[in-house]
């Protein structure tokens, strides 16, 4: 059974302090739960402003699922990881 890739991307702005922390626990969640199964794009907004239009970003840092549909969103510094899991649908992987 192949398990399904997932497509996030991450908009910051910038290496501040709250995008930096985003990027950080982002990476822990995808190690843990989706290790192997995801495709994690980091969009500067600083270089890149036009890239904000296509997924409709009103706050940094945001995450954006774009696979497996549908699109979720979550704003922030994505410290809380329950929400963040919640937020993405993710599964706690069952190791037992």
């Amino acid at each position: 059974m192949d398990e399904e890739m997932w497509e996030l991307r991450l908009y910051v702005a910038g290496q501040t302090v709250k995008s930096m922390q985003a990027l950080a626990n982002l990476k822990t969640y995808c190690e843990q739960h989706l290790k192997g199964r995801y495709r994690l794009e980091i969009v500067d907004l600083l270089q890149h402003p036009q890239l904000a239009e296509g997924d409709q970003i009103l706050a940094i840092p945001t995450l954006v699922r774009k696979v497996p549909a549908p699109i979720r969103k979550i704003i922030g510094d994505l410290s809380n990881q329950e929400r963040v899991l919640v937020g993405l649908d993710i599964r706690a992987l069952d190791h037992s």
